[in-house]
């Protein structure tokens, strides 16, 4: 096994092979605090990639409710179980990930999805931990808690299913770093399948070949956003390009809010792929549940999103999310407005920092009407 850098859990690790970033890496932010489950973003994918024979149960998208909702079925607390206790030293994960702690002749440590896993999408959609004794007032972090994450496939630096493929089918585009799969190479093995952590690699059992998340990269090479992303009712997506820390640039969303404002998270950084898909925790769940799962940055992160509306710059950038179909590599501040760009500077649109507020008295006196405000 080769040694690779992996700058999420701050140091060297195994890996299968040597360390080969692309020209430039394919990546998004996803605010889970504005996300209503409304799955527009599960049906966009769905009826765009995987609404044919053998793709039925396919979900590239989901959308599910922590902490008991999953899909597949326990696709994380498996995993977590097979791991074991793990630890952080401070902000270097001393621990093993998922290549380091592969039995002997397995490339990976994984499990393979039965189809009972894949049997009910929305398994604990909306169920919150804790009950109500007594009666109960809301405070944050909420005693009685849930959230919405939305997932797709993270197009990692050190994807598991590209180092598990014994046919070498799964590849990243050197120009965007986005992980695609070969049918023509595939066999069905689904070595793949059991390798993802994040189980984003499907089997269809008509064509015997796996499938999975492409990104939408016909889109991308037209400077557009996915599907999901341009279909999500809550605004909570914007993808663009990352860098690593050391070559991180401020006007660069991604840039911005991962190593700049550090307000975005990988999920479970813990098991070594470097997910390319970040997200911003949400405020009102516990910490400790969150650190297990967003690593531990967590708490300073949600310090960071609370303290935006004092932020001009990142509150104008968390503006941004919704506000176009196009990928967004650049943006600025300038005053009250916030502007995102392509990558020479032109502006692709902007967007005020503050809606404004109009106050409309009790009586018209244009119309002699008095207008009554309804609770």
């Amino acid at each position: 096994m080769a040694r690779v850098y992996n700058w999420q859990i701050r140091r060297q690790m195994s890996y299968w092979y040597p360390e080969n970033r692309p020209q430039k890496q394919f990546a998004a932010v996803f605010d889970i605090n504005k996300c209503i489950a409304c799955q527009t973003c599960t049906l966009a994918c769905k009826t765009t990639w995987t609404s044919g024979k053998g793709q039925e149960y396919m979900l590239w998208n989901n959308v599910e409710s922590k902490p008991y909702g999953f899909y597949p079925l326990m696709w994380d607390s498996k995993l977590l179980g097979m791991l074991g206790p793990q630890a952080w030293n401070k902000e270097t994960f001393a621990g093993r990930t998922i290549f380091e702690a592969a039995p002997a002749g397995e490339r990976v440590l994984g499990w393979r999805p039965a189809e009972f896993d894949y049997a009910y999408p929305n398994v604990g959609e909306d169920d919150c931990a804790g009950t109500v004794e007594h009666g109960v007032s809301l405070h944050g972090p909420h005693m009685l808690w849930f959230y919405y994450l939305a997932r797709i496939c993270n197009h990692c630096t050190y994807p598991a299913c590209l180092a598990s493929c014994p046919r070498a089918s799964i590849y990243k585009r050197p120009e965007d770093g986005i992980v695609l799969l070969d049918q023509g190479r595939c066999r069905g093995y689904r070595e793949c399948t059991k390798a993802c952590p994040y189980k984003k690699v499907f089997f269809n059992p008509l064509t015997g070949t796996s499938e999975k998340c492409i990104a939408c990269y016909p889109k991308i090479e037209q400077g557009i956003q996915p599907q999901c992303f341009v279909n999500c009712i809550g605004k909570i997506r914007l993808a663009g390009w990352i860098s690593t820390p050391e070559k991180a640039r401020e006007d660069n969303p991604i840039d911005y809010l991962v190593h700049v404002k550090k307000v975005a998270l990988p999920l479970f950084p813990q098991f070594g792929l470097e997910p390319n898909v970040y997200y911003i925790p949400p405020v009102h769940a516990p910490a400790k549940f969150l650190q297990q799962m967003f690593g531990p940055g967590v708490q300073a992160a949600i310090d960071a999103y609370r303290s935006a509306a004092q932020d001009e710059k990142l509150a104008g950038l968390l503006g941004l999310f919704g506000s176009t179909e196009r990928v967004v590599p650049r943006f600025a501040q300038e005053k009250d407005w916030v502007t995102a760009r392509e990558e020479d500077g032109k502006e692709i649109l902007r967007v005020p920092l503050r809606e404004p507020i109009y106050i409309r008295e009790a009586f018209d006196k244009k119309y002699q009407v008095v207008r009554t405000n309804c609770p």
